[in-house]
């Protein structure tokens, strides 16, 4: 038997996303992750010892995947030039370009996806400024490792100091390792392609993007591996903050879009029967009285005068 639904228990429809509250939105978030991002450079001696404490983990851990692909990449242009390419652009590119399709395509999707992105963003932010960690490639090249964008740099657009454009290398944080937000956002469009796509394509692509990207970040040696674990843990924690977020906006708006509660007149009385009230059989007050008629004279009998009437004296 189909179950229906009590009137009034319906859950209001949220309304539909609107592109010109979304994009502030999204390019304050941004705005306030890079400007926090650079400002949390923290020490270089610092970020040097943390770098080199998540190696003298890994090694402990016996996990060195960084070293062979860093080689690797060094050693084969074709490999390592499109990695650089890889880890220069695409974040800046696939990311917003998921944000995009969501919201055209996949609007009921859009908002949970949204949060959870900044959600993990700005743990990534509390990571950065917490744990700066210097990435691979700057350590002293005694500890094997070598800047693949510095090699390659004249293949594209960025300099020898970081991904930024040349001459803007000082305008980036070089020492926000841990976690990795490439491996994070990767993961993060991977999950919606792989949930939302609707095609076996998109479905492969939502597992080759964050791979490859895990891949890109230590064969450049701009992450460890511990940076990109890290990066999806944090990416784990958004996750779960979303929905809680979600609630206490919904409260909020609720909360700031609740009407007023009328004000009461103190000219007139608020109440329309001026005192009077109906009995059962009623639709106005003194309806009774006006259906008896005059009220009867002192001849009347007994009888007709009502229920109520004292008997007469015998």
């Amino acid at each position: 038997m189909p179950q229906t639904e009590t009137p009034g228990t319906e859950v209001a429809l949220r309304p539909r996303p609107r592109w010109w509250t979304e994009l502030p939105l999204i390019l304050l978030v941004y705005g306030c992750y890079s400007a926090g991002r650079l400002l949390a450079r923290g020490d270089v001696s610092g970020a040097v010892d943390h770098g080199l404490a998540i190696l003298r983990i890994e090694k402990a851990l016996h996990l060195n995947a960084e070293h062979p692909l860093n080689r690797l990449f060094t050693r084969e242009p074709w490999l390592g030039v499109p990695a650089d390419f890889w880890y220069a652009s695409l974040h800046y590119l696939v990311t917003p370009a998921i944000l995009v399709w969501l919201f055209r395509a996949r609007a009921p999707h859009y908002r949970a996806a949204r949060t959870w992105l900044l959600a993990s963003t700005f743990i990534g932010l509390i990571g950065f400024t917490l744990l700066p960690t210097c990435p691979p490639r700057l350590l002293d090249a005694g500890y094997g490792f070598v800047d693949t964008m510095a090699q390659y740099s004249s293949y594209g657009w960025w300099g020898g100091e970081a991904s930024a454009p040349r001459g803007m290398g000082g305008m980036t944080n070089q020492y926000a390792a841990m976690p990795s937000l490439h491996v994070g956002w990767a993961l993060w469009c991977g999950v919606l392609l792989w949930r939302h796509g609707g095609t076996r394509l998109a479905k492969v692509l939502g597992v080759v993007y964050p791979l490859v990207t895990a891949i890109v970040v230590m064969g450049t040696a701009n992450h460890y591996l511990l940076d990109a674990v890290a990066g999806v843990a944090v990416m784990g924690v958004g996750y779960l903050l979303a929905p809680p977020l979600m609630r206490a906006a919904d409260r909020l708006r609720t909360r700031l879009s609740r009407p007023a509660a009328p004000v009461a007149s103190r000219t007139g009385s608020p109440i329309v029967s001026a005192g009077c009230q109906t009995s059962a059989g009623e639709r106005i007050p003194r309806q009774r009285d006006s259906r008896r008629g005059p009220a009867p004279g002192p001849d009347a009998p007994a009888a007709d005068a009502g229920e109520g009437a004292p008997t007469a004296a015998r």
